[in-house]
């Protein structure tokens, strides 16, 4: 192709810079007309780039940019960025990753349902009737109302009443009274004296315990206790351990240093034996554990943090910052945290299951929440102490580990998920 030829060359001369700016051209120095070049105090290399040819400027037909479209199309598709304007963030590309880990994604939707539902409980797995008319009169007892049982006819008994006695009562002499109760009426605390130590049957789901308790019912009730617990304490743990190691890895020096050595003495101190010691002093309960466990294991969190900012304090974007006059503050909670959260949103999981076989291990040991709590550690323990070793009392021991299984399971293929799709080899800031 001739790049000299006329129907490509567009003189600078010829066109006004009015003219030119609507074209969507670039003006450069060398575009201004000579008669502006030229002036008053102009020297003789001044003269010398007047008399120059001007360069030359090439314009590209339509028929060729319609042509690289479809090109850019195919390049787009085949970098898997087809359709993508604008393109997607760092953090929605590793979302679309981790949905596409079924596994991983189907585990996240069916732990979260659970959770969910379990703060439901009180309306679906629950002694107390759901709603109660009684003599023209709508009562709401599974809303925390006491009523005994003479109100509702059952002469002699001055506790709550029986609502399931209730319901089969009213239903049998179809009057207009009538009971709506929920859709497993067993409550984890009732002990039924009649039905100690019961196999699964259609009126206990999952058998009762050694004081006549609902198996099934604690077992519901103690996955919400156990997973609320893991949460909060991996959450407390999270925020104190990036606090310090944040400061730690930012300011460095003898903060560092003295840090360093107090958590290297505290350490030292031995967690379970304190817990012991306030067990036996305090009635353990779900703060007084959370605070014992999150006073011993902010640490871990803490020098994993202090390496991430130590790495990304070297970067250029940290000195740009100072350089702009941010706070301490704004370059490591609006700069240098968001560049180390991936690995901490990797190991969220894994801290779960660590949080649930704590609160577990202490149940068992009869240092963990108060009975009658339900809990899968205390189900545990009552289980192995009713064991026979003849195997017919199996499913005191094998529903809460069943259940412990099954839900470590779910966390840890989330786990694994995470950690895929937040890998920084795959989605990189730097790519």
């Amino acid at each position: 192709m001739d790049h000299t030829s006329k129907d490509n060359i567009i003189p600078r001369d010829d066109l006004p810079r009015e003219e030119i700016k609507e074209k969507g051209e670039q003006v450069g120095p060398l575009d201004v007309p000579q008669e502006e070049a030229h002036e008053s105090h102009a020297t003789p290399a001044d003269a010398m780039l007047a008399r120059a040819p001007l360069p030359i400027r090439h314009t590209v037909p339509d028929t060729e940019v319609e042509a690289s479209q479809p090109a850019q199309k195919n390049i787009r598709e085949a970098t898997g960025d087809a359709g993508a304007k604008p393109p997607l963030s760092i953090f929605k590309r590793r979302v679309r990753k981790f949905k596409s880990l079924k596994r991983g994604y189907w585990s996240f939707i069916i732990l979260t349902f659970l959770y969910a539902i379990s703060f439901a409980l009180p309306l679906l797995i629950n002694s107390k009737a759901l709603i109660l008319h009684y003599n023209g009169t709508t009562y709401f007892p599974a809303f925390g109302t006491f009523h005994s049982g003479q109100e509702f006819g059952q002469t002699g008994i001055k506790a709550e009443a029986n609502y399931r006695t209730l319901h089969d009562q009213f239903k049998q002499s179809g009057g207009d009274n009538w009971v709506v109760m929920p859709l497993y009426p067993w409550d984890p605390y009732e002990n039924d004296y009649n039905a100690v130590i019961q196999p699964p049957s259609e009126q206990h789901l999952f058998g009762t315990d050694d004081t006549g308790r609902d198996v099934f019912a604690r077992m519901c009730y103690g996955f919400n206790v156990s997973i609320s617990f893991a949460l909060v304490l991996t959450l407390l743990t999270y925020v104190l351990g990036t606090v310090a190691g944040a400061a730690m890895g930012y300011y460095g020096g003898k903060i560092d240093l003295y840090f360093q050595r107090l958590i290297e003495i505290w350490e030292t101190i031995p967690a379970l034996n304190v817990i012991i010691i306030v067990s036996a002093i305090l009635v353990p309960n779900f703060l007084i554990l959370v605070s014992l466990l999150v006073l011993f294991g902010w640490t871990a969190m803490t020098a994993y943090m202090r390496g991430e900012v130590y790495r990304e304090k070297a970067k250029d974007y940290v000195a740009a910052a100072i350089s702009l006059g941010a706070t301490d503050s704004q370059i490591i909670f609006k700069h240098i945290l968001p560049n180390s959260l991936t690995p901490l949103i990797a190991s969220f999981p894994f801290a779960i299951v660590g949080g649930i076989t704590a609160l577990v291990g202490l149940d068992f040991l009869g240092f963990g929440l108060a009975p009658p709590t339900s809990s899968w550690g205390q189900m545990v323990s009552v289980g192995l102490t009713n064991f026979s070793g003849d195997f017919s009392n199996w499913w005191l021991v094998l529903v809460p580990l069943s259940a412990m299984f099954l839900t470590l399971l779910l966390v840890t293929f989330i786990g694994e998920g995470i950690r895929e799709a937040f890998d920084p080899k795959v989605f990189s800031r730097l790519r």
